[in-house]
């Protein structure tokens, strides 16, 4: 899931006077007491809602929206009261809804649904149909298509954009992810994510899957049986996993979960029972709120069957073990303050005896090391972490990982391997070994450890196309040659030098550390920057890296589709100060089809953490292939170059400019820290130059003239036109001087330590 970075959560606090405040509010359908007095306020910025099924969280939603009238209380909207009026006037006022369900109409197009909406919404503001397509690309490729033919996800996003081209201020979302796949569900996480940093709208989201909910909202409600329960910050109630499994399970009693939650119950003073409740005298009458596990179908349990069903308990008598909470799971530390551990993953209901081999190699070279059972099939395990424990950092708890369905219960294995290991610290180093299922399992995990951290994957799948494998981090694979399936003279050998591989690792970057510690080899403090090169910008990157050399460490990423995302994702994790991203060629691949395409969230880091960016338009004069013959049909009759036997390159159109333009300056535009964007008039490339193959002044010119009319200029968001070839040293010393005047205040703080 997506990560927030403590400068982004600062910027998106839920500051200043609320936009949406309800105080009172009762809600019945019929005799069942839906709402019972919930008070909440939404200053700004995101704020989820989350509880378990039944507690009254789509009813909230209505409430807010007019789609049920609230027996009591107050619901005001920057201080207009919404209670009694029609939805349709709600909408109006400037509050924007996506309903639980979707509820789109299965006979218009995508296009019809968004032309409708913004023909009889409010007034031009900042989303039109042309920033949906943008923001969501899928919806662009599907406009022609009802909302019968959409995909679940496809559905969700024409649900979002289709209440954002309303310009709301106030954004309700009841259970956005319901129902989507992971990688739809991480999309609309990161949408999430992007709306609370612009902070053009105030969002307030109902999310069953609380990792959505806490990594997405700054603050989060707790609703119990109707009440507002406890509002709280979102990364507390993410470390809090007995607080989870309290919030997600049933068959207990909402007067436990509040007094074993210590929300209202006065605080236990230290070394004594002082400040506590004291203990209930005589019988008392304890109702259950759900007599029968509630699912999401569940009508609201009447008040008389409430009665009917409560019973009586006697003084000093206890609940009985069914009702009692479940005890919490601790979990050691994997090592003692200051070690590390190496973390030895796999599934060991398959694949025990190779994992326990590594481990005993790694461990007879004098390292520690946790075995972790990665199991989907429910077995017992014997495992320093077994499968159990790892489960329970999945969302919705173990029962979504042990379901039978294979394929299902890798993925969300995955996903709560993927949680437990960002819980965890004194990670040295991590070693797997499996298939695909193995593959898919640990991958995912290894990839949220920091770059640097050792990681070793021995796979059956290195043969194929690893990069869903790799991404943009530092895995290394090693080819299993045969199948990771009993001990040989083969595996025997392959798993070894695995073993001993990440041992040398993890030796050497402890010793390295160890150095650095004692003052010896430890390099200058230099701030660190990233730049992006293609060979047909090379001379400029070499030019602009020489004459940055001993005030800035310049970390050179190849633009070749995962280039950029390494780049990005060292800023997410503030190992770099800023770039001077020159070669963006990757958009391009993007657009058109290329097949060294960068992913969708390409320039996301730099808006969601403002760190400051300086750009260019290097190599989008191409579009990068395989060999000849690997080219789609599609493309037969345009302007090819053979760069050599393997790549092929394609020169982008002027229409294809166009839309590359219009990509660049959706971003560029969302872009809060200070941003630069050079523009090369001159040429793009090595081949976009008088004489070589790609040389088109035509389509260049309509690119530059997108960028020069849609880039909203600020005074911290510019956009330079330079009458200069992107390799000319002209160019190269304009972007060090533009670097030097916007990076000046960190270069002296540096300077002056």
């Amino acid at each position: 899931m997506v990560e927030r970075s403590a400068a982004a959560a600062g910027t998106r606090a839920l500051t200043g006077p609320a936009i949406l405040q309800i105080r009172g509010l009762h809600v019945h359908y019929g005799r069942s007491h839906a709402l019972q007095g919930v008070d909440l306020d939404l200053p700004r910025g995101v704020l989820g809602v989350v509880g378990r099924n039944g507690m009254g969280k789509t009813t909230l939603c209505k409430a807010i929206m007019g789609l049920v009238r609230p027996s009591a209380g107050s619901i005001r909207f920057e201080g207009t009261e919404l209670v009694g009026r029609p939805p349709d006037e709600i909408a109006r006022l400037g509050i924007g809804y996506v309903p639980q369900g979707r509820r789109l109409w299965r006979s218009l197009t995508v296009d019809e649904h968004l032309r409708l909406v913004a023909g009889s919404g409010r007034e031009r503001g900042p989303w039109t149909v042309e920033r949906i397509y943008a923001t969501f690309p899928r919806l662009a490729e599907r406009r022609s298509n009802g909302g019968a033919q959409l995909s679940g996800g496809e559905q969700q996003m024409l649900a979002i954009a289709r209440a954002l081209l309303r310009n709301p201020r106030l954004l309700v979302m009841d259970e956005p992810t319901e129902g989507l796949a992971p990688v739809v569900v991480e999309q609309v996480e990161q949408l999430l994510h992007r709306l609370g940093e612009e902070g053009e709208i105030a969002i307030l989201v109902v999310e069953q899957n609380i990792a959505v909910a806490t990594s997405a909202a700054e603050r989060v409600a707790i609703v119990v049986n109707g009440r507002i329960f406890r509002v709280m910050e979102s990364t507390r109630l993410a470390a809090d996993r007995d607080l989870q499994q309290r919030l997600l399970g049933v068959g207990r009693h909402a007067h436990e979960d509040l007094e074993s939650a210590g929300g209202e119950a006065p605080v236990r003073a230290e070394g004594g029972a002082a400040g506590a409740r004291p203990a209930a005298r005589g019988p008392r009458k304890v109702w259950i709120s759900n007599p029968v596990p509630p699912t999401r179908w569940s009508q609201p349990v009447s008040l008389s069957r409430i009665e009917t069903t409560a019973r009586i308990v006697s003084a000093g008598e206890t609940t009985l073990p069914a009702e009692r909470a479940p005890a919490a799971t601790v979990l050691r530390p994997l090592a003692a303050p200051g070690e590390g551990v190496v973390l030895v993953v796999g599934t060991l209901d398959t694949k025990g005896p190779e994992l326990r081999f590594v481990r005993d190699r790694i461990r007879e070279a004098g390292l520690p090391t946790r075995l972790v059972d990665l199991s989907t099939s429910g077995k017992p395990s014997s495992a320093d972490v077994p499968a159990q424990q790892v489960a329970l950092f999945h969302p919705q708890g173990p029962s979504a990982v042990f379901t039978g369905d294979r394929g299902r219960a890798v993925a969300a294995m995955a996903e709560a391997f993927r949680h437990w290991i960002r819980r965890q610290e004194g990670i040295a180093g991590i070693i797997a070994a499996g298939g695909s299922g193995g593959t898919a399992l640990a991958t995912p995990a290894m990839r949220e450890l920091p770059l640097g951290v050792p990681k070793v994957m021995v796979s059956t799948m290195v043969a194929g196309d690893v990069r869903r494998f790799v991404e943009a981090s530092d895995i290394v694979l090693v080819p299993a040659v045969t199948d990771v399936q009993g001990l040989n003279r083969v595996s025997r050998e392959i798993l070894a030098n695995a073993a001993y591989a990440l041992v040398g690792m993890v030796k050497h970057r402890l010793e390295a550390r160890r150095t650095i510690a004692g003052g010896a080899g430890a390099r200058p403090d230099l701030p660190a920057i990233g730049l992006t090169m293609f060979g047909v910008t090379t001379p400029a990157v070499q030019r602009i890296a020489k004459a940055l050399e001993g005030e800035v460490d310049c970390l050179v990423f190849h633009a070749t589709g995962i280039g950029g995302t390494a780049m990005e994702k060292l800023v997410e994790e503030g190992q770099l100060v800023g770039a001077i991203d020159l070669t963006t060629t990757e958009i391009a691949d993007l657009l058109v089809g290329g097949v060294l395409a960068c992913s969708e969230d390409r320039l996301g880091a730099f808006i969601r953490t403002r760190t400051p960016w300086i750009g260019s338009l290097g190599a989008l004069d191409m579009v990068n292939f395989g060999p000849p013959e690997t080219v789609p049909v599609a493309f037969q009759g345009r302007l090819f170059h053979r760069h050599n036997p393997q790549v092929t390159l394609m020169r982008t159109t002027a229409e294809e400019c166009v839309r590359i333009g219009r990509w660049i300056a959706e971003r560029v535009n969302r872009m809060d820290g200070p941003a630069t964007l050079f523009v090369p008039e001159g040429g793009l490339s090595a081949l976009d130059a008088p004489g070589q193959p790609f040389f088109d002044p035509q389509a260049d010119r309509a690119l530059f003239a997108t960028l020069e009319s849609l880039v909203r200029t600020t005074g911290s968001r510019r956009l330079v036109r330079l009458p200069h070839h992107i390799n000319d040293p002209a160019f190269a010393d304009a972007v060090v001087r533009a670097f030097r005047a916007q990076f000046a205040p960190l270069l002296r703080r540096r300077a002056a330590r």
